[in-house]
């Protein structure tokens, strides 16, 4: 739990970690304090907006519409990974949600599922409205989901918090689905990465997964990924064929000795019944 950051403090934390800002107006004091609590704040969270066209979005987000009145955030992300301020303080974006994921956020733990609506989110959490559809289909540039993961950073460094603070909107109440087209989980991966460096740093890329070469490989790993694959069809006549059909390669060395040495003595019996014959036809 924490107090709010001032104003001012919130505009210096989103350009030092190297956020666009577009400041709309009168956004300072812009706001629905006179409706209810804002803070102590808990985390961040990200919403889309349904919309399209930055200029009527930043325009709803700030001002609202019938039955709901502005701001509906206190940043509006648009496509070209601008942020615009348009309110600071209470904002009607969040709504009520769980408890059980508000005390998951402070305890910075993993979300259980959102299945109530009894605890105020408005009060609790920064909140970004992102320019999108929602259909699953609109794109998301790379531009805004940097922004995102931006300011996401950039409130939680000023507050200590880890990514695990920074939640998404379906995360919080039950029934929605925003932010729709990319998960939660990856951009708190981006998040973690970014607060991992300097503010407005470019963390360093992490390097992908890749099948070793021979010579990544120790004698012990070639030996384990050549001999001891069990991949290979066993021989029907061993009795563990129906229960393992199939085998490493290290199993059918004994095998095949097996085999040698009792078809070699057969051989022997053979070719002794022919001298044999050789001796009496003589």
């Amino acid at each position: 739990m924490a107090p709010p950051m001032t104003a001012d403090r919130f505009l210096s934390a989103l350009k030092a970690e190297g956020v666009t800002v577009v400041e709309v107006g009168s956004w300072r004091t812009h706001n629905r304090n006179s409706k209810g609590a804002w803070g102590p704040v808990n985390g961040v969270m990200i919403h889309h907006t349904v919309t399209s066209g930055s200029a009527r979005t930043v325009e709803i987000c700030r001002n609202g519409y019938s039955g709901l009145p502005g701001p509906l955030c206190h940043g509006v992300i648009t496509k070209d990974g601008r942020v615009h301020l348009v309110g600071y303080g209470r904002a009607n974006h969040a709504g009520s949600g769980d408890d059980d994921v508000l005390a998951a956020v402070i305890a910075e733990k993993k979300l259980p599922a959102a299945n109530e609506a009894n605890t105020d989110g408005n009060a609790r959490f920064y909140g970004f409205e992102c320019e999108n559809l929602g259909d699953g289909k609109d794109p998301w540039a790379n531009a805004q989901l940097d922004a995102i993961e931006r300011v996401s950073a950039a409130i939680c460094r000023v507050h200590g918090w880890d990514a695990a603070s920074v939640i998404g909107h379906l995360e919080w109440q039950p029934g929605k689905v925003d932010p729709r087209g990319f998960t939660m989980a990856s951009m708190r991966d981006r998040i973690e990465r970014r607060l991992s460096a300097p503010p407005g740093k470019t963390p360093a890329p992490t390097t992908p997964d890749k099948e070793p070469t021979l010579a990544d490989m120790t004698a012990a790993q070639v030996h384990a990924a050549v001999w001891g694959r069990d991949a290979i069809p066993s021989p029907s006549t061993v009795s563990t064929h129906k229960t393992n059909p199939t085998w490493k390669a290290e199993s059918y060395l004994p095998e095949l000795v097996d085999r040698i040495s009792r078809l070699t003595a057969k051989v022997d019996a053979l070719a002794k019944d022919v001298a044999e014959l050789k001796k009496k036809g003589a």
